[in-house]
C-alpha cells in the first residue's frame, strides 16, 4: 500500500460531478498532494443514504462517466471504493424481481425474509411481524429503535416483513377521485371528500390503515389494500450471506471495481452479515475472522486488498486483529484524540496511540473528518471515558449534533456530526497543527475534502432541507467558485504544502524506521527515518505550533 495521502470526497464534492472533480485535481495546486481517491459510492447506481443504498455497481451517469477515471489513471492515482456488502436497494434487479415474483422469485433466498428467520423465536406482533425474544435478539443486530424491518407486498398481496437494518422510506402516491370511483361505486362526491382526507393524513404521516376512516367505514378495507398495492418503497435490503447467489454477487461487484483501477477496498458493515438467532457475533470471533479471510482471498484473486470498516471501542482489540491478519484498520480513534490534545494542551494520548503504532511495526488508515461524524464509542479505551465525555459537551457547544446508539436519546452516544474545522473551534492554527501530527503519524492519511477547505459547520443545508439528515452538517458541495477562493486561504494552501511534503519526501515509506517521543506533557516528537531520508515533526499542543525538520531544508 502506498504510502501517500489519499483524498476523500463525494464525485460531486467538487464541482458538479467527477468530472470537474477530476478537472481540479489536475490544477496546480493540488500537484502532488495525493497519491490515492477515495470515491465514496454515490458515484454508482444509487438512492437514499448519499449513495451507500446500491442498486447497481453501474456508474450514476449524472456523476461520473468512465472517461473520468481514465483521466484518474494518467493522473496516476490509486483508487479506493466502498463495497456495500451488507445490503442492497429495495430498487435492485434483485429484490425488484421478488416485488414482481414474490415466492417465485429466483432471488428469494438473497434476501433475509424476518419471518423465516426469526420463525420459533418469537410471537407475531398485531402487523404480523415476529417479535424475538429479546435473549435472541441482542443489540450488536440492532442499529435503530425498533424491529430492523421493512415490510413489502407480494403480487399476490401477502405482506412479508424483511431485515432492513439501515434506512428506509415508504412512500403512499396521492390519490384523486378518479383513482377512487370504482372503490366508492362510482360516487363521485364521496370519491372527492374521501381522497382529500387520504391526501390530508398520509401527507401528516398517517398510514393507511392509523388514517381517520370515520364516516367512510364501509370502505376502509377496501381502500387500505387500494393504497398498500401502490405502496413505494426505499431501504437497504439485508441480504443473506448463507445464499450462494449472494457470493456470486460478490464475485460479480469485485470484478467491476477492479476494473475502475482500484486497489483497495473498504468493507462497509461487512460484520453486519453476521446472523444467527441467539448469538452476538463479535469482530474479533473466528466466524468473523473466516469472513474476513474468505472475502480477502477473493479480492486478491482481482489484485485487490481488502480494508474493513468496523466501529468497536478501542479496547476490543479489533485493530491488532486485523494487523494479525496483515490488513490495513481504520484509525477511528485519532480524530477525538487529537481534539483532546488541543483542548487540554497535553499530548500524552495522541504519544501513547503513536507509540503503539509505531512499536507494533504496523500501519493505519487514519483521518481527521470523513463522511460520517467525529467517533466517540470507538476511542473510549485509547482516551479514558472521563475526556472522551468531557469531548462530547464541548463539541455540542461548537454546533456538534449529537448521534445516539439505535436512534434512542437514553442511550450512549456513539458520533458526533459536526465539520472537523468548526471542531477546532475554526482556528487556523489548531487545524494546520492537527493536518501536521496526522501526516507524521504511523497511518496512510485519508483527508476529507471539507476539512482540507477548512470547511466549517455547513448549517444552510438545514433550510434548504427539512430532514436533512445531520451527517450534511459536513458534506458541502463547492462549488467551482467557492473552490478557488478557499485555495487562497492560507490555512487551506498550508496543508496542501504539508501534504506535498508527505507524498514527496523520501522518509515517507512502508518500511521506515518511526520513532515517537514526548519531551513533556505538551509536546510531541515523530521522526520517520530510512535510508533515503529522515522527518521529524515537533507539535507543541498548548501553543498550536509545530516544526518540521528533514532531510532536506527546514520547513
Amino acid at each position: 500500500m502506498r504510502q501517500g495521502a489519499m483524498l476523500n470526497l463525494y464525485p460531486d464534492s467538487l464541482g458538479a460531478n467527477l468530472s470537474d472533480g477530476v478537472d481540479v485535481l489536475a490544477w496546480p495546486e493540488f500537484k502532488d498532494a495525493f497519491q490515492s481517491i477515495y470515491l465514496l459510492p454515490s458515484v454508482f447506481n444509487s438512492d437514499i443514504d448519499r449513495g451507500y443504498s446500491i442498486i447497481s455497481y453501474d456508474l450514476a451517469e449524472t456523476r461520473a462517466k468512465k472517461e473520468d477515471f481514465d483521466k484518474l489513471k494518467e493522473l496516476e492515482f490509486d483508487m479506493l471504493f466502498d463495497f456495500i456488502l451488507n445490503h442492497l436497494s429495495v430498487l435492485s434487479p434483485e429484490f425488484r424481481d421478488i416485488l414482481k415474483n414474490g415466492e417465485n422469485s429466483k432471488y428469494i433466498d438473497f434476501f433475509i425474509d424476518w419471518n423465516k428467520f426469526w420463525e420459533g423465536c418469537g410471537e407475531k406482533n398485531e402487523d404480523g411481524i415476529i417479535v424475538p425474544d429479546p435473549v435472541k435478539y441482542g443489540g450488536s443486530m440492532r442499529r435503530r429503535n425498533g424491529l430492523s424491518t421493512l415490510m413489502v407486498r407480494y403480487p399476490d398481496g401477502q405482506e412479508v416483513p424483511y431485515w432492513n437494518t439501515f434506512f428506509q422510506k415508504v412512500h403512499y402516491p396521492e390519490v384523486d377521485e378518479f383513482d377512487l370511483l370504482d372503490l366508492v361505486g362510482c360516487k363521485y362526491d364521496i370519491a372527492c371528500n374521501l381522497a382529500e382526507r387520504i391526501n390530508s393524513e398520509i401527507k401528516a404521516g398517517k398510514t393507511p390503515r392509523t388514517l381517520d376512516w370515520s364516516g367512510y367505514e364501509e370502505y376502509k378495507e377496501a381502500g387500505i389494500n387500494y393504497m398498500e398495492s401502490r405502496r413505494r418503497y426505499l431501504g437497504q435490503m439485508d441480504v443473506n450471506i448463507k445464499c450462494p447467489l449472494v457470493w456470486e454477487w460478490f464475485d460479480k461487484v469485485m470484478g467491476q471495481l477492479a476494473e475502475l483501477g482500484t486497489s483497495l477496498i473498504r468493507l462497509d458493515a461487512v460484520f453486519s452479515l453476521l446472523k444467527e438467532p441467539g448469538k452476538q457475533f463479535s469482530p474479533t470471533g473466528s466466524e468473523a475472522i473466516a469472513l474476513l479471510d474468505r472475502i480477502e482471498k477473493m479480492a486478491n484473486s482481482y489484485g485487490m486488498d481488502i480494508l474493513p470498516e468496523c466501529h468497536v471501542p478501542y479496547h476490543i482489540g479489533l485493530h491488532r486483529k486485523q494487523w494479525e491478519m496483515g490488513m490495513p484498520c481504520y484509525d477511528y480513534y485519532l480524530p477525538a484524540i487529537l481534539i483532546d490534545a488541543m483542548d487540554t494542551g497535553e499530548s500524552q494520548w495522541v504519544y501513547k496511540w503513536a507509540k503503539e503504532c509505531a512499536d507494533e511495526g504496523v500501519r493505519v488508515i487514519n483521518m481527521l473528518g470523513c463522511h460520517d461524524g467525529i467517533p466517540l464509542s470507538d476511542p473510549r479505551g485509547a482516551l479514558p471515558d472521563d475526556r472522551v465525555d468531557a469531548l462530547e459537551e464541548r463539541l455540542v457547544t461548537r454546533g456538534g449534533r449529537r448521534k445516539y446508539v439505535h436512534g434512542d436519546k437514553t442511550k450512549e452516544v456513539y458520533q458526533m456530526d459536526i465539520a472537523y474545522y468548526s471542531a477546532m473551534e475554526c482556528n487556523d492554527d489548531r487545524m494546520t497543527l492537527a493536518r501536521a501530527t496526522q501526516i507524521f503519524m504511523p497511518s496512510k492519511p485519508q483527508i476529507w475534502y471539507q476539512d482540507l477547505l477548512a470547511g466549517a459547520n455547513d448549517l444552510e443545508i438545514f433550510e434548504r432541507v427539512l430532514d436533512a439528515d445531520n451527517r450534511e452538517i459536513n458534506r458541502h458541495n463547492y462549488s467551482l467558485e467557492e473552490i478557488r477562493e478557499n485555495l487562497a486561504r492560507p490555512v487551506v494552501k498550508e496543508q496542501l504544502d504539508l501534504l506535498r511534503f508527505r507524498n514527496t519526501h523520501p522518509a515517507f515509506t512502508e518500511d521506515a524506521n518511526i520513532t515517537v517521543e514526548q519531551p513533556d506533557e505538551h509536546t510531541l516528537i515523530l521522526i520517520w527515518e530510512n535510508a533515503s531520508g529522515w522527518a521529524k515533526f515537533e507539535g507543541d499542543y498548548q501553543k498550536f505550533t509545530y516544526k518540521i525538520t528533514h532531510s532536506g531544508e527546514e520547513k
